[in-house]
């Protein structure tokens, strides 16, 4: 008779459950953007590393920095900006903002390797407005900064910018928070990180006055208010002083968002949201890092719960 083999059992272990694919979202909100490098840090600490990242405004810079794989060398960087070297960066213009921006992208293109988006370690994907139709622009590959720089261009701030043709301007006009990016982009967990929930009125408020380099270029502007009113005929009773064009400037701009991305993260809502609580940091404060980094990494931690239910 012939010798059988012993039939093997059918395995009782179950495959591993698959992670599910994180899309990080880094919202706007100018000098308060230096957060998401907190924000990156505490995650990567929880273990939390995403699969692809995306950025409108300061969290498209940030985003690129990720996404690079050139945060360490980035983050150096912002440790080391003083006042100087934030309004050495401001070359202004008159023609489609106050600021060109030429001089901050000669710097990124020195001293930052700029690689097409396509070619970069992780995913990455940035927010742009059409100034033409204001429609929402993604920008999937070509040059990283000609793509960070285009999603900067915060009107009456920062020159718009050419490219294929259109003029593009601050992504933040139409998704201030780009999780509906993060999930055209293949994520099916995301994060998103809010930099507006504290922000209404911060700028009107003369107890938050600001320091600086926003400080600087503010007191400039209500010093040419002041020269030009004093043209007009006086009046009998003194009126209270109005604010200066940059505090009106971004008073209007943080209404906007804040009003964009609740709508939209209602709509399209992420996984988890991450708020640093930044209403004291100026438009243009940009030489607070450690502020902000900090910031970042404590609004993490105050959801440390709920990112740890996510990946449970």
């Amino acid at each position: 008779m012939p010798h059988r083999k012993p039939t093997a059992k059918p395995s009782t272990r179950r495959p591993a459950p698959r992670r599910p694919r994180i899309g990080l979202a880094l919202g706007s909100g100018a000098a308060r953007g230096w957060a998401h490098v907190g924000v990156i840090r505490a995650l990567e600490a929880a273990g939390v590393r995403p699969d692809l990242v995306c950025g409108t405004s300061i969290g498209a810079l940030v985003g690129a920095a990720y996404a690079a794989g050139e945060l360490d060398r980035f983050e150096r960087w912002l440790n080391g900006l003083g006042v100087a070297d934030v309004i050495a960066f401001l070359d202004v213009g008159l023609a489609g903002g106050m600021i060109k921006g030429e001089r901050l992208m000669r710097f990124f293109r020195r001293n930052f390797l700029d690689r097409p988006i396509e070619r970069l370690a992780l995913p990455f994907g940035v927010v742009a407005t059409s100034l033409h139709n204001g429609g929402e622009v993604w920008l999937r590959e070509g040059s990283t900064i000609d793509a960070v720089r285009a999603s900067l261009a915060l009107p009456a701030l920062f020159t718009p910018v050419r490219h294929e043709g259109r003029l593009l301007v601050d992504g933040g006009l139409v998704n201030p928070v780009p999780v509906s990016l993060a999930r055209a982009m293949g994520a099916e967990v995301v994060i998103a990180v809010d930099l507006s929930a504290d922000i209404l009125g911060r700028h009107l408020n003369e107890a938050h006055a600001d320091e600086g380099a926003a400080g600087e270029i503010a007191d400039w502007l209500r010093r040419l208010q002041d020269n030009l009113s004093a043209l007009l005929p006086e009046r009998e009773e003194a009126e209270p002083r109005l604010p200066s064009m940059l505090d009106v400037v971004a008073s209007s701009i943080n209404i906007m968002q804040v009003r964009i991305s609740r709508s939209r993260m209602a709509g399209d809502p992420p996984d988890l949201v991450v708020t640093p609580r930044l209403a004291q940091l100026g438009l243009l404060d940009f030489h607070r890092t450690g502020d902000a980094i900090a910031e970042g990494r404590r609004a993490v931690e105050a959801v440390r719960e709920g990112l740890d239910r996510l990946f449970a």
